[in-house]
């Protein structure tokens, strides 16, 4: 059984940083990739950042490119999501998600992930 679990979310000042980690239990991930979605109140989730496992390879958003930063410990199956520069837009639940062997490169969408975290809330005041 996989688990993906998030913390590091929080309330932070707007231009402030956070870190965000999911940590996965269960199986090894040496062939998918993994990402951060997020989603607001009243919005449909989306994107953030994505890593594949196998190759480094990252994509972002465009909202978040220059601010966040995806990376990962293997020995700990561990991704982060180091997020710099916080804007009150940021505000959303964070999801860490496992993608489908099937998807590579720069396919992330919400139906190309197969395992899901509960998320972590992060709220950024203006």
């Amino acid at each position: 059984q996989v688990q993906l679990v998030e913390s590091g979310g929080g309330l932070v000042q707007a231009g402030g940083s956070l870190r965000l980690s999911c940590a996965a239990s269960g199986r090894t991930f040496s062939s998918h990739g993994m990402g951060w979605f997020r989603q607001a109140p009243g919005k449909e989730r989306e994107f953030v950042a994505g890593l594949s496992w196998g190759t480094g390879s990252t994509a972002y958003a465009d909202s978040v490119k220059g601010r966040f930063t995806i990376s990962r410990d293997n020995a700990k199956k561990t991704v982060y999501l180091q997020m710099n520069s916080l804007k009150p837009e940021d505000t959303a639940v964070y999801y860490c998600a496992v993608r489908r062997t099937y998807y590579s490169g720069d396919t992330w969408r919400v139906d190309t992930m197969v395992y899901w975290g509960k998320g972590t809330l992060v709220t950024v005041s203006s």
